[in-house]
């Protein structure tokens, strides 16, 4: 074959176009499972981070066992701290058929929601019952999420931790931050009358130092209102699912 033609070229191109997207679909495939091993080690390390664990905490307990922070230890801490999680319906009854880890909330939340499961994750840490439950909504630019930790009483916020997609650096991305994750610690979602009122981010707010945690408020991000009104709207959809399942925690602890 005349290398200077053009069959030659459009033959030569294909072949190499070929071999290319086989070699990318193998690096893919072979690839995936450490992508995913990733994405859970995230999830956890996230999830661990609302009840006090963070990177820094999680490398010295490992430390002090003379070992090195790895996937398989971040998942023995994991189901040592996190003693149940549950798939909840609508109604608060526990679905048993479908695993609360593997829950996507991305797409779980374009279902109505009498069809969507609610993941919830229950701690003990130092004889202290914590519930995680996982959040997700939308930013100015992006998908945004996070965990948010309560306290025994269900009501106490003791941690939480967002994530973002796109959001503007200096300004939606600060809800990564721990300045910004730390007002949260403290704040209530329910009244005085145990209805549940949620969480909201206000630039009137007129506790700036944040020492006030039953005024359900804490200071949106400063120029980004978007991203602020985001997260509120995130927390506060997400959060008013998990009222019955709290319910029948509480009226079983009254029995």
């Amino acid at each position: 074959m005349n290398r200077n033609s053009n069959t030659y070229t459009i033959l030569f191109a294909s072949i190499v176009v070929v071999v290319i997207g086989v070699l990318l679909s193998l690096a893919a495939t072979g690839l995936k499972p450490l992508q995913e091993q990733n994405k859970r080690q995230e999830k956890m390390t996230d999830i661990l981070y609302t009840i006090g664990l963070d990177q820094d905490a999680l490398i010295s307990k490992a430390a002090a066992e003379g070992l090195k922070l790895n996937y398989k230890l971040i998942e023995k801490y994991f189901k040592t701290y996190f003693v149940k999680q549950y798939a909840l319906k609508e109604n608060g009854e526990v679905d048993k058929n479908v695993n609360a880890f593997d829950i996507n909330l991305k797409t779980e939340i374009k279902k109505p929601a009498d069809k969507q499961r609610y993941p919830i994750f229950i701690a003990n840490k130092d004889g202290k019952t914590y519930y995680v439950i996982p959040l997700y909504g939308k930013g100015l630019w992006d998908d945004i999420w996070g965990y948010m930790a309560l306290e025994e009483d269900m009501n106490t916020v003791a941690g939480v931790k967002f994530g973002h997609k796109g959001e503007t650096p200096g300004l939606g991305a600060e809800i990564t931050k721990k300045w910004f994750e730390n007002q949260f610690k403290g704040e209530k979602i329910l009244d005085k009358d145990g209805t549940f009122e949620g969480i909201t981010l206000s630039k009137t707010n007129k506790d700036p130092q944040n020492k006030d945690k039953e005024d359900h408020e804490v200071d949106a991000i400063s120029g980004s209102t978007l991203t602020s009104n985001g997260v509120s709207k995130m927390i506060n959809e997400r959060l008013k699912h998990y009222m019955p399942f709290f319910k029948k925690i509480k009226e079983q602890k009254n029995k």
